[in-house]
């Protein structure tokens, strides 16, 4: 069984990952390091920066992930800064941003940014996106972070109201990690 280290200190993100990496066999364990968050135009920037932090503290195979909400109507805003405006003004200082904003131009889109680094070599960048809207009102209580916000396109309920296996299924994290599925099955 291979072992990776998932460096974040969000048990939701955990849980995400070892139900996808759990199907090649593949232990994931929580590391909560803690490290800086560069201000970036950029979830790619962030990401390879803090990789290359853990790198220098670490000698064994990890994951970091960032990932970031972009609203259309607010120019993308949160984006980069979305944990940071998360913990700020929570899901109802996004609502009350968008407070009498028509729900047809409520657009959004969530991106992951997953990092995977061995020791002593270049990390491997995944990305994954899943588009959808801003919901007018918090639904559900499953997830994390602004999951319950968030209605992917095609769907008629928020990420807060699926259970993980559904939600990985359409995801930005669930395709993200998907992809390292398929890296690792190659290496």
């Amino acid at each position: 069984m291979r072992t990776i280290y998932f460096i974040t200190g969000n048990m939701g993100k955990i849980n995400e990952a070892k139900s996808i990496l759990s199907k090649i066999n593949v232990k994931v364990i929580q590391k909560n390091l803690g490290y800086p968050e560069i201000q970036a135009d950029s979830l790619e920037d962030v990401a390879l920066f803090g990789a290359k932090h853990i790198q220098k503290k670490i000698d064994s195979t990890f994951i970091l992930e960032d990932a970031g909400l972009f609203i259309e109507h607010l120019n993308g805003f949160p984006g980069v800064y979305s944990a940071y405006v998360y913990y700020c003004i929570g899901c109802s200082g996004i609502l009350n941003l968008l407070d009498g904003v028509d729900a047809n131009i409520r657009k959004a889109c969530f991106r992951s940014v997953l990092t995977y680094v061995e020791p002593n070599k270049k990390p491997h960048i995944l990305i994954g996106e899943c588009h959808g809207k801003i919901s007018t009102l918090e639904m559900g209580n499953q997830g994390f972070g602004y999951d319950p916000i968030f209605i992917p396109n095609g769907k008629t309920k928020t990420f807060a109201q699926m259970d993980t296996k559904e939600k990985n299924s359409i995801s930005h994290r669930g395709k993200s990690l998907e992809k390292l599925l398929d890296l690792l099955k190659d290496i």
